[in-house]
C-alpha cells in the first residue's frame, strides 16, 4: 500500500508541475480512449482534453495540494488517485478549492497514463 501511496503522489506532483508550467505537456498523460470529466462537460481522447486544459481561460496558475489518497483498482496494476486542494490564479486574492480523480492504468513501458479524470471546483 505504500507503493501505491509513493506512485499516487509522484504523479499528482507531476501532473500539476505540467499544469502550472507546461500545460501543453499535459497531452502527454492521456491515450486515445481516455475521458475528462470537467465541471460536468464530458471530453474523449487525448486531442480534445489537450483542446480543453490548454484553452482555459487563464494561462498562469498554481495548484496547492491539500490531500491525496489513492486506492488500487479493481484491474491489476491500475490506481485510483482523488486529489483536493486550491487553486490560486493571477491577481485574484481568494483561492478556489477544487477535488480530482485520476483512474490511473499502467503502460507498457513501466509509466502510467490517465483513464479517467474529473475535475470539479467546490463552491459554498
Amino acid at each position: 500500500m505504500e507503493e501505491l501511496e509513493m506512485v499516487g503522489r509522484a504523479f499528482v506532483d507531476h501532473y500539476y508541475l505540467l499544469f502550472d508550467s507546461d500545460r501543453a505537456s499535459l497531452s502527454t498523460l492521456y491515450q486515445p480512449t481516455s475521458m475528462l470529466s470537467f465541471e460536468g462537460q464530458k471530453i474523449f481522447g487525448v486531442d480534445d482534453i489537450s483542446a480543453k486544459l490548454n484553452q482555459l481561460p487563464f494561462d498562469q496558475c498554481k495548484h496547492l495540494i491539500s490531500t491525496i489518497d489513492s486506492q488500487p483498482s479493481s484491474t491489476t496494476g491500475c490506481i485510483v488517485v482523488f486529489v483536493s486542494g486550491s487553486l490560486q490564479l493571477p491577481g485574484e486574492e481568494h483561492l478556489l478549492r477544487f477535488s480530482q480523480m485520476f483512474h490511473l492504468i499502467p503502460t507498457p513501458q513501466g509509466s502510467f497514463f490517465v483513464q479517467n479524470d474529473i475535475f470539479r471546483l467546490n463552491y459554498g
